[in-house]
């Protein structure tokens, strides 16, 4: 079982992350913008953080991905991204491990399987493994 921490805008988001993630065993924390997700992150130690980054909150979204960069106590934790933006190169705006595109989580909902697949091999790599 992991902790992973989601950092939501939109509470269906939220709300469908849970849904996948704790009947696979996973415990969910959340917070509800960058400042709140570095808090918490430091507080909780999360093995994950999945960032819900939508066109209205991609600076939050920025601000904390790249603190959390830059500290040598939150650096190793694997960030899976969720994202509005298009056409655009994710790991060059974002210090992210991976990202999936809003269209492909909400309008075409991610496949559960697909998302903890991703889960997995995020936590697997931030295990060192």
């Amino acid at each position: 079982m992991a902790k992973i921490l989601v950092v939501y805008v939109e509470p269906a988001f939220w709300e469908a992350t849970r849904m996948v993630l704790e009947p696979a065993g996973h415990e969910v924390i959340t917070a509800t913008d960058g400042d709140d997700g570095l808090e918490r992150s430091r507080e909780e130690e999360p093995d994950l953080v999945i960032l819900d980054v939508i066109m209205a909150t991609v600076l939050d979204g920025l601000s904390m991905s790249q603190r959390m960069s830059e500290d040598p106590d939150q650096a190793g934790i694997p960030i899976l991204m969720v994202t509005s933006i298009a056409n655009s190169d994710y790991r060059e705006l974002f210090p992210t491990d991976e990202y999936i595109h809003i269209d492909d989580f909400v309008s075409k909902p991610i496949a559960p399987d697909d998302l903890l697949n991703r889960v997995d091999r995020l936590l697997k790599r931030g295990q060192g493994a």
